[in-house]
């Protein structure tokens, strides 16, 4: 059994930003996937403008496809920001209690 004493913040704070980025990215497809339908079937006739609030393709869709590039960013800065804390809370508690122990088999 190993014990895990320590961990780096920042190195711990990278890695969760790396991976909100890509939760971001996926959430931000979704959205602009589902941002783009609504407005097609506006487009279309088969939502009227008044329900969707939008008068077919417009503003609505740049910002669906803003969500891209937005959600992505957005994610990281928190996903940095709570490894970050997470790790540093982890370091005060493991000194007094001796961390958590891992099985490598």
């Amino acid at each position: 059994m190993a014990k895990v004493k320590n961990i780096g913040v920042f190195s711990f704070a990278k890695f969760q930003a790396v991976i909100m980025a890509k939760v971001g990215l996926g959430a931000g497809v979704l959205y602009s996937f589902g941002g783009l339908i609504i407005d097609v079937l506006v487009s279309i006739g088969w939502v009227s403008p008044v329900s969707a609030s939008t008068p077919g393709l417009s503003f609505g869709t740049v910002l669906a496809f803003g969500a891209l590039i937005g959600m992505p960013i957005i994610s990281a800065l928190f996903g940095f920001i709570v490894g970050a804390i997470g790790a540093y809370l982890y370091n005060l508690v493991a000194a007094r209690v001796g961390g958590i122990e891992l099985d490598f088999e």
